[in-house]
């Protein structure tokens, strides 16, 4: 390996310009300020708080989709389920009120958070009652035991959410 007191001073020049244009491009990819109109998102956010009509029947069909997917022990239907799922609204609102100290969204966040728990857990007791769907599959025992992996999963998550 050769010392760095070898590398003539046109080469470190270039060894220099390439390391700054290296940085430049990183900080301009993750740049997560660039573009962002943020009452433009804070607005967005606020507005898919509230769950009513349509919403509602998203995620009452979320809900039995990854009911089925549990049922059927089939790890691509929940993911699938929980991509439909609309509950990130509320839990968006809930966020943004903490980070800008906004009672009344908090407020309604909270409460529309709380509706859609409500309705999720009374979908799935239904769907469950039903006997043909009381079996226990691999799937709906491994969501009974989590392990520290979840943890770093729903971290990841939250992060990605933040930004």
């Amino acid at each position: 390996m050769e010392d760095t007191k070898d590398i003539k001073p046109s080469e470190k020049k270039k060894l220099k310009e390439a390391w700054e244009t290296i940085k430049q491009f990183l900080f301009e990819l993750l740049d997560i300020n660039q573009d962002t109109d943020k009452q433009a998102t804070i607005d967005d956010i606020k507005e898919n708080i509230s769950m009513q009509g349509h919403t509602a029947w998203i995620l009452i069909f979320s809900i039995l989709i990854a009911s089925i997917g549990l049922n059927i022990s089939s790890p691509a239907v929940v993911i699938g389920a929980m991509l439909i799922s609309p509950l990130l609204g509320p839990i968006l609102g809930v966020g943004l009120s903490i980070g800008t100290n906004d009672i009344d969204t908090l407020k309604r966040s909270l409460i529309n958070l709380g509706v859609m728990v409500v309705l999720s857990l009374a979908t799935s007791f239904l769907f469950f009652l039903i006997p043909l769907f009381r079996n226990e599959t691999p799937e709906l025992l491994a969501r009974t035991s989590p392990d520290v992996r979840d943890v770093f999963i729903a971290i990841a998550g939250g992060l990605a959410l933040i930004i």
